[in-house]
């Protein structure tokens, strides 16, 4: 079975290569990444076949998607706050380079196609938890980008028969995510500064939550979503339903590190979700039998790799 994974050199994406070459009934992986916030350090010890470049390319997208079986479409520009910075580009990534995708796809003889989307559509819409039928509410370019890119594929699937799945991530944590970066997510960003004897900087009163996902968890829903075929036009929720605030990360933290952090409320970020928990009856009915890494076991393994790449 052959597999392309646009993105494949970043956070997610080199997860997901390590475990699919893992998995032994893919028979070739092929990584396209533009290395604009991966790294080609993240597939060391992979077999992959790594190219790079960008989902933009009409005529690389053709030549990587060549015999492909399934893509799993990963590359974006991440973060709510680099759209806000910069809507044009999180635009150009995210919504254009998904329907670039989905051609190709057409193109390749209609390859089964996986996206990530994003639990930021939601957006203000307030009902907890979230669940697919809900009306989207985006409250910034990137959530806007994630459910065009999710339309996108709907609207391939009803008029081309292609087959796809949108995944709708929910704070997605674990190896391989990069701190140390003004974009930086939560979880790697605050396991730096509390190891550099830096304070963990708090966008708002710390009492916003999140459903945070490890990614081990995500790779093995998306291996079993490949190595299956699992089709859906509808999005999927692709978390299980956990809810943490802020303030309760840090005690977390706290524990799993041995010391206390240093916290400093500043405030609220725009275009900032309040409260995100997922419903995934759709999910479980779908990709059933993965056991989800509970919180603090992740919490462990992922300060455990960044002090390995401390040392």
């Amino acid at each position: 079975m052959k597999i392309v994974i646009t993105g494949g050199a970043g956070f997610i994406g080199s997860n997901l290569a390590h475990a699919l070459t893992r998995c032994g009934e893919a028979s070739e992986v092929r990584v396209l990444d533009d290395l604009s916030t991966g790294s080609r350090d993240n597939l060391t010890g992979a077999d992959v076949r790594f190219v790079e470049g960008s989902v933009l390319d009409a005529a690389l997208l053709d030549r990587v998607f060549r015999g492909a079986e399934t893509i799993v479409h990963l590359a974006a520009l991440p973060s709510v706050a680099r759209s806000v910075a910069d809507p044009l580009a999180s635009h150009h990534a995210n919504s254009t380079g998904t329907l670039m995708v989905l051609e190709a796809a057409r193109r390749a003889g209609g390859a089964h196609v996986i996206a990530a989307s994003s639990s930021s559509v939601y957006g203000a819409n307030p009902h907890l938890p979230k669940h697919e039928d809900l009306r989207p509410a985006p409250l910034s370019p990137y959530a806007v980008g994630k459910l065009a890119a999710e339309s996108y594929l709907a609207s391939y699937h009803h008029c081309y028969d292609l087959p796809v799945l949108p995944f709708r991530f929910f704070n997605v944590y674990g190896p391989r995510q990069p701190a140390g970066h003004d974009y930086a997510a939560v979880v790697p960003a605050w396991i730096n500064a509390a190891m550099t004897g830096q304070p963990v900087l708090v966008n708002g009163d710390g009492l916003q939550s999140r459903d945070f996902t490890y990614v081990e968890t995500v790779c093995r829903v998306l291996t079993r979503a490949v190595l299956r075929k699992v089709v859906s036009a509808d999005p999927v929720n692709l978390a299980y339903g956990t809810r943490t605030s802020l303030a309760e990360l840090i005690t977390e933290l706290e524990a799993v590190l041995g010391t206390p952090l240093d916290p400093r409320h500043l405030p609220p970020r725009p275009g900032d979700v309040r409260h995100s928990h997922a419903e995934n009856s759709r999910l479980l009915n779908l990709v059933p039998g993965v056991r989800p890494v509970p919180l603090r076991e992740g919490l462990e393994r992922t300060v455990e790799w960044f002090r390995e790449q401390a040392r």
